[in-house]
């Protein structure tokens, strides 16, 4: 099996010969000085850096092209104070961009107030995956996502990563997602992939645990402090992560 980096690279080839404009670009330096300092910011709460060396916000951030002046929509992402939230919205308000959270309690799918349909550079889906998984109409939701972006404009997300040698559940149990099962929802919306990165790896997850991703940290899931149990899983960490990036070919 070819590696997410090898997949990338014949990706990128694949949509510059076939004479789509888009093609994988990482945050210019200017831009990743604001954001080393905005994520080295002691404002950050102790609890959301220790997660750094699992998420690895700089490098997901930069892999996705990020810039200062972007208008960017992230789908679910918490509160105000949300992990991803409390980075990507001052640094282009800062930076005279636009920053438009899509809540879980909107009408997401249909129409969400104040989104700016057609005029979005780049959209962000985190481990928001609920419409991938769960008994939801996933594809309606990735097409409400392609219909956000701007011609060129690119969907940048990451997710715990499934078994690709195991079908997807459509109810997911387990709460992973095989990137093939992401991929045809967003080819089948009109998105060409673009890239890919495995900065999120985790090669010791083994994605068989008995409460699925929710027995990892950070939610550690009926294991109890202490035990041998408890101390696998934190041994492990955080999920196997995949991260895409696809863009809006123009028409």
């Amino acid at each position: 099996m070819l590696k997410p980096i090898a997949l990338a690279a014949i990706a990128t080839a694949a949509a510059l010969s076939s004479g789509f404009a888009a093609e994988h670009k990482t945050s210019f330096e200017a831009a990743q000085e604001k954001l080393r300092i905005l994520i080295d910011s002691n404002e950050r709460p102790t609890k959301q850096k220790a997660r750094d060396q699992y998420r690895r916000l700089f490098e997901t951030l930069t892999f996705c092209g990020v810039e200062p002046d972007m208008t960017v929509v992230e789908v679910w992402p918490g509160g105000q104070g949300a992990w991803y939230r409390r980075i990507i919205e001052p640094f282009v308000a800062n930076g005279g961009g636009a920053y438009h959270p899509v809540s879980g309690r909107s009408a997401f799918p249909d129409a969400v107030e104040g989104v700016p349909y057609g005029e979005a550079d780049m959209v962000f889906v985190f481990r928001a995956h609920g419409f991938m998984i769960y008994d939801e109409p996933a594809q309606t939701h990735v097409n409400a996502v392609f219909n956000m972006l701007k011609p060129d404009g690119v969907l940048c997300i990451v997710d715990h990563a499934g078994d690709e040698n195991i079908p997807q559940d459509p109810e997911g149990k387990n709460g992973y997602v095989n990137e093939s099962h992401f991929r045809n929802l967003a080819e089948t919306a009109g998105f060409v992939f673009l890239a890919a990165s495995d900065h999120n790896r985790n090669p010791k997850d083994t994605k068989d645990h008995p409460r699925g991703v929710w027995s990892l940290p950070p939610s550690l899931s009926r294991s109890l402090p202490g035990t041998p149990e408890r101390k696998k899983y934190l041994t492990i960490g955080e999920s196997d992560r995949f991260a895409h990036k696809y863009f809006k070919p123009a028409e």
